[in-house]
């Protein structure tokens, strides 16, 4: 975490200022969940607004005196402004840079050519983002920086993934105006948490505070104003803990400058249709979050998995690539259970799950590493699951699960099966081969483990993976497949059995061996 910052103000081209975003594994660090600081971005889009954006901004010097913020980060975007916000900003901007400067607030100043809309200018200050926390700020005089002091507290005190400051909450003062804008903005909330299973009181408000590393692996497509159903929608689809405290709002009418009028609420009507059928809730990243959340929405093919695999998962688990923790429910309750990945996403999300469950662990793993296991454990059963496929050196990484094991302990191990099925679908997930039974048995005892047997998964799957990879050349999984799979998957689990079809996967289920420890792989073999 960052403790200090340079003091100057900063222009969008000054150099060696940002630092690198973190890696976004700090929840898992239960040494960070008692830090009494954090540090905010506030992103302020800015279009024609001249006569207000000074004091706006001037507003936000409030948040360098708490105590609860060691470094605030402000980002002005003026979006194409046409009347003399651009004068109003550089008059802002050069009486910052005449005071006497402290170590805590530090300015970005960004313009776009032309008016791209309030959604273009967020995503442009959040790459520009390098603190650990985020906010909105309207540059007009509807919103209080204050607010975001109490906002910042959920996230050092209640492990907050986001955190929205709302309007109709009881608690916070509102100027009476616009029932038919209330009336409309309360209907598009009741939307949107539907298609979210949320109940949120104000979808709509700007002050939407959100973890950056969360927000920057969210693809955030809306231009307009319509970038607020999207965020609140994404952010759920993501299992965010989203929290809303109260807030002031001191609305303004149309002839003092308010903007947003019916054709937004059109445009946030259709996002939140087209945003709750979506599934890019991730960005394109080395991981394929994008690809397994596509994945995620056949529920039963994910069931009929688990329920090959769970006769064989013991008492104290240890699970390698574990993703947002689909298959890991199905195991779930265990007398110790531990959830890793290497996608510091999906360990944010396993954090959540592990909040109820006292018995779950989480934590980074890269199978090629032997550091990156938990160490002091004694694993039964270690389950990993199309991971081994992904891996350069099988058989490090299978030696390195053969030593989490404790004497006896058993390793379930999926893999994609059939060298001639290797098409377009393995290489964009990543995969560097497939196997055949005899390749898998041979690297795993080469390992170290006895094969006790090698189960085949999902007989019917094959027609589709060599239509869509070696005919089609397909690089991705359309939505109405996995859909038509996840209804589909009853009827493959009756006739997996019979069909006289190659597996799509097969399943090796190894046991370490304990009569011949101390010795080489090959040397054991040799001895029996």
């Amino acid at each position: 975490m960052r403790t200090s910052s340079k003091s100057q103000s900063h222009s969008e081209d000054s150099p060696g200022w940002l630092r690198p975003a973190t890696n976004g594994c700090s929840r898992v660090d239960e040494s960070d969940r008692k830090r009494t600081s954090t540090s905010l971005s506030v992103i302020v889009p800015a279009y024609n607004e001249g006569y207000l954006v000074e004091t706006s901004l001037a507003r936000l010097k409030i948040l360098r005196e708490s105590p609860l913020l060691h470094l605030v980060q402000v980002i002005v975007v003026d979006d194409g402004s046409k009347d003399g916000t651009a004068e109003a900003i550089a008059r802002f901007r050069k009486s910052v840079e005449s005071e006497v400067h402290s170590d805590k607030l530090g300015w970005t100043w960004i313009r776009h050519d032309k008016n791209q809309g309030k959604g273009a200018a967020i995503r442009t200050g959040l790459s520009r983002v390098d603190t650990d926390l985020v906010v909105i700020h309207d540059a007009d005089l509807e919103y209080h920086p204050r607010d975001l002091l109490q906002m910042v507290e959920l996230f050092l005190y209640e492990d907050a993934d986001a955190v929205f400051g709302s309007r109709f909450m009881p608690g916070g003062y509102k100027r009476a105006i616009f029932f038919r804008h209330a009336l409309g903005n309360q209907f598009l909330t009741f939307l949107c948490d539907a298609v979210c299973d949320l109940n949120l009181t104000d979808m709509e408000t700007c002050y939407k505070m959100v973890r950056a590393d969360l927000l920057k692996s969210i693809p955030l497509e809306s231009s307009t104003f319509d970038v607020e159903p999207e965020l609140a929608i994404k952010l759920a689809k993501r299992g965010a803990r989203i929290f809303e405290v109260p807030i002031s709002y001191s609305g303004r009418t149309y002839r003092e400058g308010k903007k947003i009028g019916w054709k937004d609420g059109v445009r946030a009507l259709w996002a939140i249709l087209r945003y709750g059928v979506s599934s890019r809730i991730y960005t394109e990243d080395a991981h394929g979050g994008e690809i397994l959340e596509r994945l995620n929405r056949a529920p039963r093919f994910t069931r009929w998995m688990a329920d090959v695999v769970r006769p064989y998962v013991g008492d104290r688990v240890l699970e390698i690539g574990a993703g947002i923790g689909n298959m890991s429910m199905h195991f779930m309750p265990r007398s110790i259970y531990w959830a890793t990945d290497m996608n510091p996403n999906y360990l944010n999300y396993l954090e959540t799950l592990r909040m109820a469950r006292p018995y779950m662990r989480v934590g980074y793993t890269d199978g090629m590493k032997a550091e990156s296991f938990p160490t002091g454990q004694n694993f039964d059963t270690v389950v990993c699951l199309n991971v081994i496929e992904h891996v350069p050196d099988d058989l490090s990484a299978l030696r390195n699960i053969r030593d989490a094991l404790s004497d006896g302990g058993r390793a379930i191990i999926l893999v994609p099966f059939g060298p001639r099925l290797y098409g377009t679908l393995d290489e964009v997930l990543g995969h560097c081969r497939r196997y055949t039974e005899e390749q898998l048995a041979a690297v795993a005892r080469d390992a170290g483990f006895e094969v006790e047997q090698i189960l085949k998964f999902n007989r019917p799957g094959v027609p589709a993976w060599w239509l869509n990879g070696k005919i089609l050349r397909r690089k991705n999984f359309g939505l109405g497949q996995v859909r038509l799979l996840n209804v589909l998957t009853p009827i493959f689990r009756l006739i997996d059995p019979w069909l006289p079809l190659p597996p799509l996967s097969i399943i090796a289920i190894l046991r370490k061996q304990t009569n011949l420890r101390g010795m080489q792989p090959a040397d054991a073999r040799a001895a029996s």
